[in-house]
C-alpha cells in the first residue's frame, strides 16, 4: 500500500467515478483503476462496487475511507512540519467567511499571505457563522471570520474580536424614508422586510433588536445571498438591515440610513488551538497587519 493508492481511493469515493477521479489526479483511467484493483487484492477486500455506469463504496470501503483520509493528512502534515523546521511555511489553509465580513479585506489579506508564504495553498468557503464555528471546532476549517449578535460569543474555539458594528436600513433610493437622517426602529417595523433565513446568526441580530423593543415586523423574503436581498430592495419589494461597514456604499438605486436602537453585531476570527498547522500560525501572524483594533461602540 502506498500514498498514491490512498489518493486514488479517496478521489474515486468523492467523485463516484473512476473517470472523474483520474481527471482529478491527472492520470489515465487505466492506471488509476489498476492501482485501486491492486490495493483491493492486497487487502483481500472490495472497496468499491462498480458497474459501467455506477460506482459506490462497499461496507469495507466506507470503513477504509476515514483512515485513508487521515493517513494522507498526516503525510501532508509531516512534509509541512519538516519544511517549517527549515523556515519554509507550506501546506493547505482553509478559511471560512460569512458573506458580510467587513472588518478585514479578505482578498487583500489572502494576497499578503500568498506574497509572504507562496507555498501555502489557500481555500475559501462561505457559510453562516454558527456552521463555520462548528466546522472550525471539528477541524474541518482552519479558521473562520464570523459576525454574531452582540452578547453572543463563539464557543469551543479560540476567539479574536475584530470589530463592532451596528446595522443600517437599506432602502430603495425613492423610498419615503430615504431622505431621513435617522429612522426609529418602530417606524421601520412598519415596512416589509427581506432578511436572512430564520435561525441564522444574521437574522438573529435583527430579530433580537425588534424583540427587545417589543416590535413585530413582516419578513416576506428570506435569502442567504446578500446580492439577492439587495436586488429585492432595489426593486422596491422590501427593505433590509445590513451591518454599516458592509452596506456602505449600498450601490446604485439604494441608500442606507442609520436606525435608532438598530441591531448590533461583533465580528470575530475563530480558530482551533488543537495542533495548529504552520500555515495557520503564519496566517495569524499576517492577520496582525490587517485587523483593526475594535472600537468601543459601532456608533450611529
Amino acid at each position: 500500500m502506498d500514498l498514491q493508492q490512498l489518493r486514488y481511493v479517496v478521489a474515486v469515493a468523492e467523485t463516484r467515478s473512476f473517470t472523474r477521479a483520474a481527471e482529478r489526479c491527472f492520470v489515465v483511467q487505466s492506471a488509476l483503476s489498476h492501482q485501486v484493483a491492486r490495493l483491493e487484492r492486497e487487502l483481500g477486500l472490495r472497496l468499491f462496487a462498480r458497474t459501467s455506469r455506477r460506482v459506490e463504496l462497499t461496507q469495507a470501503g466506507e470503513a477504509f475511507l476515514p483512515a485513508a483520509r487521515e493517513s494522507l493528512a498526516c503525510a501532508e502534515r509531516a512534509v509541512t512540519e519538516a519544511a517549517a523546521a527549515t523556515g519554509e511555511v507550506r501546506g493547505r489553509l482553509t478559511v471560512g467567511v460569512i458573506p458580510t465580513v467587513a472588518a478585514v479585506d479578505i482578498p487583500d489579506l489572502f494576497k499578503d499571505v500568498r506574497d509572504r508564504h507562496p507555498r501555502i495553498r489557500i481555500a475559501l468557503q462561505t457559510g453562516a457563522s454558527d456552521t463555520l464555528t462548528a466546522r472550525v471546532a471539528a477541524g474541518d476549517l482552519d479558521a473562520a471570520f464570523l459576525g454574531l449578535p452582540e452578547g453572543v460569543a463563539p464557543r469551543g474555539v479560540q476567539v479574536r474580536e475584530l470589530a463592532r458594528d451596528r446595522s443600517v436600513a437599506v432602502l430603495p433610493a425613492d423610498h419615503p424614508l430615504a431622505g431621513q437622517p435617522l429612522i426609529p426602529l418602530a417606524r421601520l417595523a412598519e415596512e416589509t422586510f427581506a432578511d436572512f433565513p430564520t435561525g441564522s446568526p444574521g437574522r438573529t441580530q435583527s430579530d433580537m433588536a425588534f424583540a427587545a423593543a417589543g416590535l413585530q415586523r413582516e419578513v416576506a423574503f428570506e435569502a442567504s445571498a446578500v446580492e439577492l436581498l439587495l436586488r429585492l430592495v432595489r426593486r422596491g419589494l422590501a427593505v433590509t438591515l445590513l451591518p454599516r461597514m458592509f452596506a456602505r456604499p449600498a450601490g446604485p438605486g439604494l441608500v442606507t440610513v442609520p436606525v435608532t436602537d438598530g441591531p448590533r453585531r461583533v465580528e470575530y476570527l475563530v480558530w482551533s488551538d488543537f495542533n495548529p498547522t504552520p500555515a495557520l500560525r503564519a496566517f495569524l501572524g499576517v492577520l496582525d497587519r490587517h485587523a483593526p483594533r475594535p472600537a468601543a461602540d459601532g456608533g450611529q
